[in-house]
Order: C-alpha cells, then structure tokens, then sequence
C-alpha cells in the first residue's frame, strides 16, 4: 500500500518510526505489527536467489513477514478472498451499504474492540434484515456479507462496516426483487440504526462512565 505521495507504509515506518514510538506510548501488538511491517522483505528475514538460465541474470527475493497488519502480505491474501466471494454471488443486483460512527467515539471503541465491533456487526445487520423484511420496504429476508475496516484511506481510525446486501430477498417460496437501482432511503437506514443496541450501548457506557460518584 503506498500512500498518496507515493510512499510505501513500510517505508514510512523505517523513516519515521523511531520517533513516533518514542513520543507516543504504544501497546505491545501495535509495536510488533511495526517491526514485522519494517523488516518485511528485506534482507532482515532472509530470502533466496533466482538465476536465469539463459542470461545468467541473479535476482534476489527476501521473505515477507506474513504479519496478517502488512499490506504487502495481504495482498495475495484480499485477492483470494475476492475471488471466493465472487462464487458466492447471485446472479441479481447488489448493494454497498456502509455503517460509520462519529469519530468521537473512536478512542471508546479502541479501548472495547472485541465487545464494540460485535456490537457494530450485529446492529449493521439487524438494520438491514429489519427494514428489508418490512413490508412498506421489501418485505423479504435478504442476504448480506459484512467486512470491517479499523481505519480510513488515511490510515487514521475511522471503524465502520462494509455491507454488500443482495438487490432482494425470500418471502416464503418467493423471489421479492428491488427496484431497479434503488435498496431502501438511506435516511430511514441512518434512524433505525442510530436507534440501534449498538449506539444505545456507546452511549449508555459514556453516561455511566460520566456521572459523578454519590456524595
């Protein structure tokens, strides 16, 4: 992955790594994703040599550091992902949908991942299932592949869940299709899961955590 400068995250690390570990403090796991990501490829984690036979020409190939964090190494691995998913698909329309949170909330949900990232999966899709099997939407169960991403295109926090959701769904024996090219009002989607367990949660924790102790 190379940023808009054209600077691999890699690079970025071995440039300017040192200093940033120094002014912030950083858990454990974020360090060792580091060091994996500045040694990946380098001479560091050993490699090989390939030899033409023809020309005689050398090429030396070093070893990836397999960090699941790397975007080098992850690369084969999302092509494979994509490519298993694309035999999953219906021959029917589909949808992206996205679920975000106010940035606010980013820190809190950093500190509770494994509890606020189920939470945001589950109230994604309950908000999607519950207005599509409404009869003044769709009307039918539909299907939906949820992935999450931890940060943005700028690579600072910014959770959310990616929703690809079938362009209609099962009532019954029966095929209910949408119309064409449109899913359900988005302003109805951003209410219900405003309203959902998930935020309700975030926001049910921050009073808690803010009120002050008896006297």
């Amino acid at each position: 992955m190379r940023t808009s400068g054209g600077l691999e995250v890699a690079e970025i690390f071995r440039q300017q790594g040192s200093a940033y570990k120094e002014s912030h403090r950083l858990p454990s796991s974020h360090l060792r994703v580091m060091r994996a990501i500045e040694l990946c490829r380098n001479a560091a984690l050993g490699g090989h040599t390939d030899k033409c036979d023809n020309c005689g020409h050398m090429e030396i190939s070093y070893n990836s550091c397999r960090n699941r964090h790397c975007p080098k190494c992850q690369t084969l691995q999302k092509e494979k992902w994509i490519e298993a998913r694309n035999e999953d698909l219906l021959p029917i329309e589909y949808f992206h949908v996205v679920f975000t949170i106010p940035s606010e909330l980013n820190h809190l949900v950093s500190m509770n991942q494994k509890i606020l990232y189920d939470l945001l999966f589950r109230s994604s899709s309950e908000t999607l299932m519950e207005l599509a099997n409404d009869p003044k939407h769709l009307g039918a169960k539909i299907g939906v592949i949820g992935i999450l991403h931890t940060w943005g295109q700028n690579l600072m926090d910014h959770p959310h869940v990616h929703c690809i959701v079938t362009g209609g769904g099962i009532d019954g024996e029966r095929w209910v299709s949408c119309r064409k090219g449109f899913f359900i009002p988005v302003r109805v989607m951003s209410a219900l899961f405003r309203a959902s367990s998930f935020l309700t949660s975030i926001i049910t924790s921050k009073g808690e955590n803010s009120h002050s102790p008896a006297a």
